[in-house]
């Protein structure tokens, strides 16, 4: 079972954050994910580069994952 701690290395290892929070329970969990390479981009584009740097693992570890994707400026104001 992947547990937060493991999801957040993932994360901070496919993207350049500032942040990266991981709660969960084993099968479902929150992410706060701030990153200067979110600038510019849509929603959808962050979660997209967050599940990019989760690779397979969204399909056969992690069954749910909400995330509130952010810029510094957004994470500070």
């Amino acid at each position: 079972m992947v547990t937060p701690e493991e999801i957040q290395g993932y994360i901070e290892g496919g993207i350049a954050c500032r942040d990266v929070r991981v709660a969960g329970d084993g099968r479902h969990f929150e992410a706060v994910v701030v990153s200067e390479s979110f600038r510019g981009k849509t929603r959808v584009q962050r979660h997209q580069m967050v599940y990019a740097a989760l690779g397979g693992r969204m399909r056969e570890e992690i069954h749910a994952l909400s995330m509130r994707t952010l810029t510094p400026e957004e994470a500070d104001g």
